[in-house]
């Protein structure tokens, strides 16, 4: 491994400068395309960002500058969703990103269709790369990108929408606030402006008396998300871990 590029990362403030060395040479094709991605990185790019990539949940996912990064904490839902996924289910990963949760929900499981939407053009076309030819993807806003024909028949609907107070963005790290859409971060004032949306929204798209709800939040949103989910006549429960929770209805 290089020193020289561990020590450059590290003194930009790169935590694992190792890794993140090993992973930039062994993604570049040539020393000048190393030394670009290096001073990306160097510059406070998303790791992500500069590889194209990144791991989540045992895949690998196309990434790159302008879209969300998927987090590791997001495991928490993908794990409660494939418990509800079966063969032959509806599976609808709204506001996807670059649909990173919704692939690894249906991974290994024959016949599930899925269906991933977002309303951020880029988003969608990264979605496309990773979610194509093995589901649908779909532009636009929440319920209103999905097809009609989906209606009533969905088994697992999963949402990890942006719910970032819109204060709080100031607060986040550079690589997040300076690099990833606004529109992927900014839940609102209390940061559950969406999730309120999708709660309300999602008994018209549910499968009656099976289908289920699931979105992640934050720990400390976890009750007043649950609220959400009870108001729009869902059965809510929450769900931790040490970084996230997950609301669920049904």
């Amino acid at each position: 491994m290089d020193e020289g590029v561990v020590a450059r990362l590290r003194a930009a403030g790169c935590v694992f400068a190792e890794d993140e060395a090993r992973l930039i040479a062994e993604t570049a094709r040539t020393p000048a395309e190393a030394e670009a991605m290096i001073a990306r990185r160097v510059a406070g790019e998303p790791l992500e960002h500069v590889l194209g990539w990144a791991a989540f949940a045992g895949l690998r996912v196309a990434v790159g500058p302008g879209v969300f990064v998927p987090r590791h904490r997001s495991e928490l839902l993908v794990g409660l969703a494939r418990e509800r996924v079966r063969p032959g289910a509806v599976v609808v990963d709204l506001g996807c990103g670059t649909g990173a949760l919704g692939l690894a929900v249906v991974h290994g499981i024959d016949g599930v269709e899925l269906h991933a939407a977002d309303v951020d053009p880029d988003a969608v076309a990264y979605a496309r790369r990773n979610v194509e030819p093995a589901g649908h993807v779909h532009q636009g806003d929440l319920y209103d990108a999905l097809p009609q024909v989906l209606r009533g028949r969905v088994d697992v609907l999963l949402a990890s929408p942006p719910y970032v107070p819109t204060a709080a963005i100031a607060l986040m790290p550079p690589e997040a606030r300076d690099h990833e859409p606004r529109t992927a971060l900014d839940g609102g004032g209390d940061g559950l402006d969406l999730v309120r949306r999708i709660a309300a929204g999602a008994p018209d798209w549910l499968r009656a008396g099976t289908g289920v709800l699931l979105i992640e939040l934050s720990t400390g949103q976890a009750a007043a998300a649950a609220g959400a989910v009870s108001d729009a006549g869902l059965t809510s429960a929450q769900h931790h871990d040490d970084e996230a929770a997950v609301v669920t209805g049904t």
